[in-house]
């Protein structure tokens, strides 16, 4: 089966990825911006998706900004930030009804590329910075943002454990930023900054839709005012790192009643690797699925964790292990979880988890197909690995993945870290 495909065109030194698709009624556009992840930038990057989403020079206020989107048929815009090993990738994206299917307007594409690329590259601004307002209430915004964390358990958890296993690796730095970093932060110098990104980061520009790539191309030429000449600077990807002699504990306290177990390890393997396929078979029959060695013995089995399951970072060659017990059941927790562990490595893997992992990983990565952001996403990948490797040669790779291969990604697999998030007790029945 052939899947969606990308052509890559180039505008100067602009990557733009356009893949012509019946199977979307809308048209969705994306830019994808790499920087460093790196303590003096990661907050000033994290602001900007906000700020640029608040007006430009035509539509100078948020509500501006509405009224032209809704005037495009209910179009909608979104900018976050988000990190791939230690890249930091600012994301604008926006999606519009495809004009073919409309009675009425015939240029909603050109449309909206014109007012994608003014919130991209025209940005409101005042005495030689962004407008001040719009920066004052964004830094409130993500200062909140940064501070929720806790409120969110799971996530806060598995925050402190990356932040304890990648001490002293720019990974550590969560995406959204810092707190302290804040009050340095003003409209000159994050226009400043602004403007660097712009003229010496990677931009990567996506359309997917029922759309002629000769006239992406023509009309981003068109309204994209920006520097497209010379070379843009390269971002390094994450190194390989092994895990420390001695497997790290560390154990936070706070107002909780559920404790929440995680754990890290070192694969020595990322996207780049022949070795990929075979550590998302390991990652899904250890933990990645209900049927999943952590679901069926952690949970189901020994009745210890609400919630027990694995993923990777695939371009920092990291696993994390994450589940929610109670909190005198984590020596047991911890015991069966490297019991599966140890499992994976003796190749203990039975002919129904193997096939059933094959099924279900194939399925989710087909189902990828329907969703016109997961096809960006997945493209985005080869981009930033400079490795290519089609849907079709992924599920291809999975299919031919035997026992042995998920043994071989085992041994090399080494726990770095345990994290544990409990109560402010002081209870002898778990780690203190």
């Amino acid at each position: 089966m052939t899947h969606a495909r990308f052509e890559t065109r180039s505008i100067g030194n602009i990557r733009v990825h356009i893949c012509p698709t019946t199977k979307f009624k809308t048209t969705t556009l994306a830019v994808l911006i790499q920087q460093e992840l790196a303590p003096g930038t990661v907050t000033k990057t994290a602001l900007l998706p906000s700020v640029l989403q608040r007006g430009t020079v035509t539509y100078p206020s948020t509500l501006d900004l509405k009224r032209r989107l809704d005037e495009m048929y209910g179009a909608t815009l979104f900018g976050d930030v988000f990190k791939r090993g230690e890249r930091h990738i600012i994301q604008l994206g926006m999606e519009i009804a495809n004009e073919q299917y409309l009675k009425e307007r015939k240029s909603l594409l050109s449309e909206g590329l014109a007012f994608f690329s003014e919130i991209l590259t025209r940005p409101l601004s005042e005495n030689g910075g962004f407008k001040d307002s719009f920066v004052q209430a964004e830094k409130k915004n993500l200062k909140q943002k940064i501070e929720s964390l806790q409120d969110d358990k799971i996530r806060y958890a598995a925050q402190r454990m990356i932040e304890a296993m990648c001490e002293n690796e720019p990974f550590a730095l969560f995406n959204h930023g810092r707190v302290d970093d804040l009050p340095a932060i003003n409209a000159q110098n994050l226009y400043t900054y602004y403007r660097e990104v712009m003229d010496s980061c990677p931009i990567d520009f996506y359309c997917v839709g029922n759309v002629s790539p000769d006239e992406v191309v023509k009309l981003l030429t068109k309204n994209l005012q920006i520097h497209t000449e010379g070379k843009r600077k390269s971002i390094p990807g994450s190194p390989v790192t092994r895990a420390g002699k001695e497997v790290k504990e560390v154990v936070d306290r706070l107002d909780v009643k559920q404790g929440k177990l995680n754990m890290g390890c070192r694969t020595q393997i990322t996207i780049q690797d022949p070795d990929y396929p075979a550590l998302l078979m390991y990652n899904g029959v250890l933990g990645g699925f209900p049927h999943s060695k952590l679901f069926i013995n952690v949970r189901e089995k020994a009745s210890l964790a609400y919630y027990a399951s694995s993923r990777i970072e695939s371009h920092k060659g990291i696993l994390t292990i994450q589940s929610g017990i109670e909190i005198g059941n984590y020596d047991r927790a911890v015991e069966i979880i490297k019991q599966q562990l140890e499992a994976m490595k003796q190749g203990e893997i039975s002919d129904k988890e193997l096939e059933q992992t094959k099924a279900t990983l194939s399925n989710q990565l087909r189902e990828q197909q329907d969703r016109s952001f997961d096809l960006i996403n997945f493209h985005y990948h080869s981009v930033l690995s400079g490795r290519e490797r089609t849907l079709d040669q992924l599920l291809e790779e999975i299919n031919q993945t035997g026992k042995e291969e998920i043994r071989r990604v085992a041994e090399k697999v080494q726990l770095d870290t345990i994290y544990f998030l409990r109560d402010q007790g002081g209870s002898t029945d778990a780690k203190n």
